[in-house]
């Protein structure tokens, strides 16, 4: 009986993992080769630009920039500029991982969209491809001023 797995490392030929077929593979007492599983996208040809976290999201600033990109989607409903320009967006952490922390304020903490804002920008930023996982983390201090904004938001609020 053939038996066909995934093996990791080198074989005894000295190349790289692959398909191996033989004689009860799993089973070094028989003859084969004990089998680990290996990362889809790298053993079995998928192309890593077409998912999550694949090649392209290795690029720091790329993945960065996507994510600036989705937060210029947000906005509060009362205020006609996105809360990446209004300020409201402190930082940007990106783990090696690619979890990604958005630490970021309201411009009150009596904003009537306390409650769904935050969630909304999790699950907008957890869905640009290359980010394996989302936080948002609501923050006082410093507390948002008018300075805060862009030069762009000023303009568009009439702010000057």
């Amino acid at each position: 009986m053939k038996l066909f797995g995934w093996r990791s490392g080198r074989n005894r030929e000295g190349e790289t993992s692959g398909l191996a077929a033989g004689s009860a593979a799993g089973d070094p007492a028989e003859g084969g080769e004990e089998l680990a599983v290996a990362p889809p996208s790298v053993e079995i040809g998928i192309d890593p630009d077409t998912v999550p976290g694949g090649a392209e999201a290795e690029d720091g600033d790329a993945l960065r920039d996507r994510v600036i990109d989705v937060l210029r989607t947000c906005f509060d409903p009362e205020i006609p500029v996105d809360i990446y320009e209004l300020g409201l967006v402190y930082e940007i952490d990106i783990d090696p991982s690619r979890v990604v922390t958005i630490t970021m304020t309201l411009t009150s903490p009596a904003c009537p969209v306390a409650g769904s804002l935050p969630e909304e920008v999790e699950s907008k930023v957890r869905s640009v491809p290359g980010v394996m996982d989302a936080r948002v983390l609501v923050v006082w201090d410093p507390p948002w001023d008018q300075e805060m904004m862009s030069e762009a938001a000023r303009l568009t609020l009439g702010f000057f």
